[in-house]
C-alpha cells in the first residue's frame, strides 16, 4: 500500500453510480489518501458537492469551469461557479470548503470557436484563485503556451496589486515539451501526471526525467485516461499506483518513494 494521492478525478460522474462505494474501498486499499475533485460546470455542481459530503476530509471539491463548457452561455456558467465560490461558508454543505479554483484552462483540440471566451473564462478564474489565495487546476489541450502565457499575465497583475498573492497550481495532465515543463515550473506550478506516462508513444519519457520529483503530483484523471494495461478502460484512484511504479523506474527510486514525494508536493501546494 502507498501513501498516495489523486490530485485530480472526476470520481461524482455517472460512470461510478453503479458502483462508487467499491471504487472508493479499492482506492483506500491502494493507500489513496486524498481525492480531488474538480468541478466542470453547472451540472457537475451538485453531485461533486454530495459526492464530498459524503466522504469529508477524503473527497475534496474544486470549483470552476472546464473549457470545453464554455461556450454561447459562459456568463451564466462563470456566475455560477464565481456564486459558489465566493458565497460564505455556511451556502456549503457542513464542513465543505473548496481548495482550489478548478478545472479552468484553454482547449483547442476539437475547434477554436470559442477560443476567445476561453481565454477570457480563464482570465476571470485566475482572478478568482487571486483573491482567494486558492490553486488551480489547468487543463490545457494544444494550447500550452497560450496557457502559459495567460498565466503569467495573470501572475504579473497579482504581483501588482496592493496585496499580493502568489497564484500557483497544477497544469492538469501535463504532456507539453521540456521547455513547458520548465516555464510552468518556473511560475511555481506542479505537473500533473497520470495515465500519459504509461502510455507507450506517451513522451513523458523524454521530458520528465529533467524535472526534478518535487515538482510533480500524481493524478488519474478519472473516469479518463486509464493507465496501462486499464488503457481504453474507465480509469480510477487505486490506479494512482501504476503511474508511481512508472515514475519510479524513470527517477531511479521506488515506488514508495515517489508516493511519498508526490503526496507531500500535493499537501504543500493545497495547503494540507
Amino acid at each position: 500500500m502507498l501513501p498516495l494521492t489523486d490530485t485530480h478525478a472526476h470520481l461524482y460522474h455517472g460512470r461510478f453510480d453503479q458502483d462508487r462505494g467499491e471504487v472508493l474501498a479499492r482506492a483506500r486499499e491502494a493507500g489513496v489518501q486524498r481525492i480531488v475533485l474538480p468541478n466542470i460546470d453547472r451540472s457537475s455542481i451538485r453531485a461533486m458537492l454530495d459526492l464530498a459530503a459524503a466522504e469529508p476530509g477524503y473527497c475534496l471539491p474544486a470549483m470552476g469551469i472546464h473549457p470545453c463548457s464554455i461556450g454561447a452561455d459562459a456568463d451564466a456558467e462563470l456566475d455560477a461557479a464565481e456564486a459558489w465560490l465566493f458565497n460564505p461558508p455556511e451556502a456549503l454543505p457542513q464542513g465543505i470548503r473548496f481548495c482550489a479554483v478548478g478545472e479552468i484552462g484553454l482547449d483547442f483540440y476539437w475547434d477554436t470557436t470559442h477560443a476567445e471566451a476561453q481565454k477570457r473564462a480563464l482570465a476571470r478564474q485566475l482572478d478568482w484563485a487571486i483573491t482567494l489565495d486558492l490553486p488551480v487546476l489547468l487543463h490545457t489541450r494544444e494550447a500550452n503556451d497560450a496557457t502559459l502565457d495567460l498565466v503569467e499575465a495573470a501572475q504579473r497583475k497579482g504581483a501588482g496589486e496592493a496585496s499580493p498573492r502568489r497564484l500557483r497550481g497544477i497544469y492538469h495532465c501535463f504532456s507539453g515539451t521540456v521547455e513547458q515543463a520548465e516555464r510552468a515550473v518556473a511560475q511555481g506550478f506542479m505537473l500533473g501526471i497520470g495515465g500519459v506516462a504509461t502510455f507507450k508513444n506517451g513522451g513523458l519519457d523524454r521530458v520528465l526525467p529533467g524535472i526534478a520529483l518535487e515538482h510533480l503530483v500524481l493524478e488519474t484523471d478519472a473516469p479518463y485516461l486509464a493507465p496501462t494495461p486499464h488503457r481504453g478502460k474507465r480509469n480510477e484512484p487505486a490506479y494512482t499506483a501504476l503511474v508511481a511504479e512508472r515514475l519510479a523506474g524513470w527517477y531511479g527510486t521506488t515506488p514508495t518513494a515517489i508516493a511519498e514525494a508526490t503526496s507531500q508536493n500535493a499537501a504543500r501546494m493545497f495547503g494540507w
